[in-house]
């Protein structure tokens, strides 16, 4: 009734709830870190596997597209409205992987790991000052400072060790930029996980795999089976399906902000990784690097879980 006094129960239920989200937002966040990281790492080893960037995305639209089949039965279709949907499409389906897989041709893993999910925080605190009225507090900018002094040493560690790779990093940027406005554009228009994931993996196969097969160069007929089954898993259901979903969720949950300073360890654990798995060593400014981009991460968590308190 009107005027009635809001029940007791509310505001411990609404906390209850809030907290149980968050929860919810840094597992998905966590998780991302581990699919972003194999993204790296398989987009950087196709480069050995004889399959051109073209053949790559081929792999992942098609791999995305037969997982999501059997998903529509269960959630139903997607219905974004067409102008949303070609935005969508544009920056996570189209921007995001083709830039990075034309990056991986020039520079290693390590360098797409620092300009692609390492510069995600950067540019969605950006966006989010200029098109949602976010502010810049302290805690947000010692965080985000801490992950850029780590960045440097990253990228100190490795960039002059490949010379011309500044052509795969402009194409990285790119990458993460196209993320970034996707980013945005999912929290303006309070496009669900569900929603945004089976979009891109329903509609981008259509629309690519026809000009990929007609038009676009290939070597797909040289690559091993197995190389094959593998690209086609995890850069169509991991890296699309499995990823998009839970980055998407986690933006849903705990915002744009705290998920990509998470995942802005990225880049830290590719290169980590990329030293025994693909031969690309990390020096001792590198792993200073890493460890200030972790204390960046961690300085985010526990400001976002004080304010929840």
């Amino acid at each position: 009734m009107a005027g009635e006094a809001p029940s007791p129960d509310t505001a411990p239920a609404r906390g209850l709830a809030w907290s149980r989200e968050r929860r919810i937002g840094y597992a998905c966040a966590i998780a991302v870190l581990f699919a972003w990281s194999g993204f790296l790492l398989s987009s950087r080893l196709s480069t050995g596997q004889a399959m051109t960037a073209w053949d790559v995305a081929a792999l992942r639209y098609a791999g995305a597209f037969l997982v999501a089949l059997p998903l529509v039965a269960v959630f139903g279709l997607p219905r974004l409205p067409p102008l949303r949907l070609l935005a969508v499409l544009a920056t996570a389906a189209f921007g995001f992987p083709l830039f990075a897989y034309h990056g991986f041709g020039f520079a290693p893993a390590s360098h797409g790991g620092v300009m692609l999910p390492g510069t995600l925080p950067f540019l969605t605190a950006a966006l989010g000052v200029a098109f949602l009225g976010e502010s810049w507090t302290r805690a947000r900018i010692l965080s985000l400072a801490v992950v850029a002094a780590g960045m440097v040493l990253l990228a100190s560690d490795t960039f002059g060790a490949y010379p011309g790779a500044w052509r795969g990093d402009l194409l990285f940027l790119a990458g993460s930029c196209s993320w970034a406005i996707y980013t945005l554009l999912i929290r303006l228009w309070g496009i669900s996980a569900v929603e945004a994931t089976l979009s891109v993996a329903l509609w981008s196969a259509p629309i690519y795999l026809p000009v990929w097969w007609f038009l676009l160069p290939s070597s797909i007929a040289e690559v091993a089976p197995g190389a094959l089954l593998y690209q086609l898993i995890y850069q169509g259901v991991v890296a699309t399906i499995l990823a998009g979903f839970l980055f998407t969720r986690a933006v849903t949950a705990i915002g744009a902000p705290a998920t990509t300073t998470v995942t802005a360890l990225v880049p830290g654990m590719a290169a980590l990784a990329a030293w025994p798995l693909l031969g690309e060593p990390l020096g001792l400014a590198g792993l200073a690097g890493v460890a200030l981009v972790s204390a960046g991460m961690m300085l985010s968590v526990f400001r976002f879980g004080a304010r929840a308190r």
